[in-house]
């Protein structure tokens, strides 16, 4: 009887080997890195941001700044013919169409060239629009009609015709604005006479000649 063979059987042998310490701390020291590394990328891409931001909200300021520096130099010129000619102080005209016209973007200003809030009744040359006035201590909105006029200048014109011939019931109605000699009395008498109903009206009109050195064209 033959002898059966015994199959051979040859063992497969299998890396193993536990993953050593030093290569875990390499794994480790990777990812700290690739986690560094992105902080440092998030931080860097802040900071532009931020600049960025901080650049576009400087060239917003400075292009505010230059077109008020642009209201104020076309307007003086001729607000010094008319203080020359009325002596309605160049600074407190300037102050007032600021103040009035919020630098000439108000709709009022802007649409229909009224720098300085001056009423009418006659329907052909007037706008009706509201407007707000403080009465009985506090603001209330209402209407009113405003004039109209062909542009900035034919308003400083009447602006100043107004002191200068008051109103059509008291021709002295304004005699304390222009007898003032400075902008300070000017503003002041502004609110004696009545011209607006803002109790702070005088101050405003100081406060906004000295930010702007209104007065250098006085």
């Amino acid at each position: 009887m033959a002898k059966k063979k015994k199959r051979r059987t040859t063992k497969k042998w299998y890396n193993t080997k536990k993953r050593q310490p030093t290569e875990w701390l390499v794994v480790l020291l990777g990812v700290l890195f690739a986690l560094g590394v992105g902080l440092v990328y998030i931080q860097y891409t802040g900071a532009q941001t931020q600049e960025r931001l901080a650049n576009e909200a400087k060239q917003e300021e400075l292009a505010k700044v230059k077109k008020k520096k642009e209201f104020i130099n076309q307007l003086a010129p001729y607000a010094q013919e008319l203080q020359q000619k009325y002596h309605v102080l160049s600074s407190v005209t300037l102050a007032q169409a600021i103040l009035e016209s919020d630098w000439g973007k108000s709709s009022l200003a802007a649409d229909y060239h009224n720098y300085f809030g001056i009423k009418g009744d006659d329907p052909d040359n007037t706008k009706e629009m509201t407007t707000k006035e403080y009465l009985n201590g506090q603001w209330v909105t209402t209407t009113a009609r405003f004039r109209v006029y062909r542009d900035y200048r034919e308003s400083m014109l009447d602006h100043v015709l107004l002191f200068a011939h008051g109103t059509s019931w008291d021709h002295n109605h304004y005699q304390h604005v222009v007898a003032a000699t400075n902008y300070t009395q000017a503003a002041q008498a502004l609110k004696q006479d009545g011209y607006a109903t803002d109790p702070n009206y005088p101050e405003k009109l100081i406060e906004l000649v000295k930010t702007y050195r209104l007065d250098q064209f006085d």
